[in-house]
């Protein structure tokens, strides 16, 4: 588990300059298994395999996040960032102008839970 790691990647994705698959790939390296992104905290917290935490500051501002949940604008975000038209700045504006205040990404279950300010979620597997 490599911290240092996990800090670049960090940096990288909120930089716009990496995909999303070369995320997961490098934080399953670093022996992440999961991680949760609180927009509202503006901070993301990763759950490695050993059973430790670490946590990251987000220094990117979701702007206002919608009182309403919008899943149809959710899934358009993540399939630009599926198809590389969308980049995570850009994609976590757009989530939270969908309702979307965090999100808890399973890597090695492949899949992520979003959810909005009233407990709405969308569960969203990885491509296969």
């Amino acid at each position: 588990m490599s911290r240092q790691a996990i800090q670049e990647l960090a940096l990288a994705t909120q930089q716009g300059k990496m995909t999303f698959p070369q995320v997961v790939m490098g934080l399953l390296k670093a022996g992440v298994e999961s991680y949760f992104v609180d927009f509202a905290e503006k901070k993301k917290t990763h759950y490695l395999a050993d059973g430790s935490t670490h946590t990251v500051p987000m220094f990117l501002d979701p702007g206002p996040i919608a009182a309403e949940f919008s899943s149809a604008a959710l899934v358009t975000a993540i399939r630009g960032a599926q198809a590389d038209t969308v980049r995570y700045p850009e994609f976590v504006k757009l989530s939270a102008a969908a309702g979307v205040i965090g999100y808890w990404a399973f890597l090695t279950g492949k899949r992520v839970i979003y959810f909005g300010r009233k407990g709405e979620q969308h569960i969203e597997e990885f491509p296969r």
